[in-house]
């Protein structure tokens, strides 16, 4: 996936799905894209994470379902 960004309320994404490429832009009408930190020259986001950041949500808040124990029945 590539990206670009020339102002922080814009964003562009080219990316391949498997069939073809597929171009989204996006404008903010309030607020900004904040994006993660490059470490090893990558992003790492979840689909969640990533769909979050899309809609200019805090992304950071998105965390992995909690897995939830099921109760052993006494015996």
């Amino acid at each position: 996936m590539h990206y670009e960004t020339n102002c922080t309320d814009r964003i562009k994404l080219i990316f391949w799905d498997g069939t073809g490429v597929r171009l989204y832009a996006k404008r903010l009408e309030d607020g900004e894209f904040r994006w993660p930190k490059v470490h090893e020259g990558m992003m790492r986001l979840t689909a969640a994470q990533l769909s979050a950041l899309l809609e200019g949500l805090a992304w950071r808040r998105v965390h992995e379902a909690r897995r939830t124990r099921v109760p052993v029945q006494a015996g």
